[in-house]
This record gives structure tokens, C-alpha cells and sequence, in this order.
């Protein structure tokens, strides 16, 4: 987002997406934020990764498997949500787990939704799934994974 008087940009481009810088955002006023928050998540894989991992932890392989995108177009996804704040990761050996930051995330998605009249696609586990959660959770049979879409 860039200031209508020549001003820094709040969102810098960096490659084919943008950058959120939090430096700046304190020299925002609060409509500001709330768009530069807005034009982050507004890309339509940015929306299904944060539905993708919703209220708990959900590995990369998770999100390949579930999404269908590239490796390399879903780490830069995941980079622009966790350089916005938005998200956190965790390694585990040859895995990274992302988590939300802010689990109120998701209320503003579901939210959005039912404006819309629209409901939000439930998850479950994938067969495609390697990483040691999946595993785990195909071994007890949890239905409650974070792995898969579910219509």
C-alpha cells in the first residue's frame, strides 16, 4: 500500500508479492492497517492456507497434499503471511509447521463466510501426507487431522 503523498510504502514489493512492513505500520492510522491486513489475506491461496492450518499446527507436505499448489508457489505464500505477522513456524527434522498467530484469524474469516452465505470447507486427513502427524494420526484413525479438504 503506497501513502497518496509519496510517502514510504507500507507494503514494499519484493519478487511477485508484497511485503508487510511492521516498521511502518506504526505510523499507520488504523483504517490503514486494517487494509494493509485485508490485502494480505485477500489472495485467494493465502485464504485456503490459513483455513488449511485454522486452529492448531499444519506441516508444508499438509498443505501440498491439500492445496495442490507448488512448493515453491506455497512458501512464498507462507513467507508473505509469516513476514505480515500472521503466522509462525516450527521445524521438526525435514518438516516446518505453521500455526496462526492469532487464532481471532479465523473468526474474521468465518465471518466473511457466512456475509457471504457461504460455508467453509472442513478438514481431514491425507493419504498424501508423510510428515510424522499424519502419520501418527493415519495410524489412529483421527478424523480430527488438519490435513485434507473436506467438502
Amino acid at each position: 500500500m503506497t501513502s497518496g503523498d509519496g510517502g514510504s510504502d507500507t507494503l514494499h514489493s519484493r519478487g511477485n508479492f508484497r511485503e508487510y512492513n511492521i516498521f511502518i505500520m506504526a505510523n499507520m492510522s488504523s483504517i490503514e492497517q486494517v487494509a494493509a491486513l485485508l490485502q494480505t489475506i485477500g489472495q485467494e491461496s493465502r485464504l485456503q492456507i490459513l483455513l488449511a492450518i485454522g486452529e492448531g499446527e499444519t506441516c508444508v507436505c499438509h498443505l501440498e497434499a491439500m492445496l495442490g499448489l507448488r512448493q515453491a508457489t506455497l512458501s512464498q505464500h507462507l513467507m508473505t503471511l509469516r513476514e505480515a505477522g500472521l503466522l509462525e513456524a516450527r521445524r521438526q527434522g525435514r518438516f516446518i509447521h505453521y500455526r496462526l498467530n492469532d487464532p481471532r484469524l479465523l473468526a474474521i474469516l468465518r465471518q466473511a463466510a457466512e456475509v457471504q452465505g457461504v460455508s467453509l470447507a472442513e478438514l481431514s486427513p491425507s493419504p498424501d501426507c508423510d510428515c510424522p502427524n499424519c502419520s501418527k494420526e493415519k495410524r489412529q484413525g483421527d478424523n480430527g487431522s488438519r490435513c485434507e479438504v473436506r467438502a
